[in-house]
């Protein structure tokens, strides 16, 4: 019995939810699958398509994923990851790698045009001349889902070796290793 215990804490310590926190994460690229996030976290989280203005989502030279930089009078479209753990939130930042900055943003929900604080990954080097034009979602479904699925793979099972590569040697030994069998 849980004498002089509220029942909403009971049931959080229960649970085990005592002291994780709950985020909320703006995907815009190769997150967006539900097949990638799957892989990554052991579960789909519930999302909310959402907009994040002044950003804009470029193609990278010789990669398959996006990055986002602020740009004035664009927008990226994506969704957000809601109750999103704290250990979770490190596999994110282990996935999007040293490139990528988790960065505080403001994002619009589409359904109802509420304004929600979200974590992103914005990329570090604003002057990368790797970056080009527009990335495209559908494109990358049709073209590289399964591959990039196949790579996530063996970024999770590198996670968990007690010296990981970083997700970018990850990448790239697979894409290289891809592009031999071809």
């Amino acid at each position: 019995m849980y004498i002089g215990i509220p029942i909403s804490r009971k049931r959080k310590v229960e649970m085990g939810e005592a002291a994780v926190a709950a985020h909320n994460v703006f995907v815009y690229g190769s997150l967006l699958s539900d097949d990638v996030v799957r892989v990554l976290l052991n579960r789909v989280p519930p999302s909310s398509a959402a907009l994040l203005n002044h950003f804009h989502r470029f193609s990278i030279k010789g990669r398959v994923y996006p990055a986002i930089l602020p740009v004035q009078n664009r927008h990226v479209s994506g969704k957000v990851l809601m109750g999103i753990s704290d250990p979770e939130l490190h596999i994110l930042d282990e996935f999007e790698d040293v490139e990528y900055q988790r960065t505080r943003v403001e994002v619009s929900l589409l359904e109802s045009s509420d304004k929600l604080q979200a974590h992103a990954y914005v990329w570090r080097n604003t002057s990368d001349p790797n970056l080009y034009g527009d990335w495209d979602f559908e494109e990358w479904e049709q073209v590289h889902k399964e591959s990039f699925i196949k790579m996530t793979m063996g970024f999770m099972e590198e996670l968990e070796l007690p010296e990981s590569k970083p997700t970018g040697a990850t990448y790239e030994s697979f894409y290289q290793q891809d592009d031999a069998e071809k």
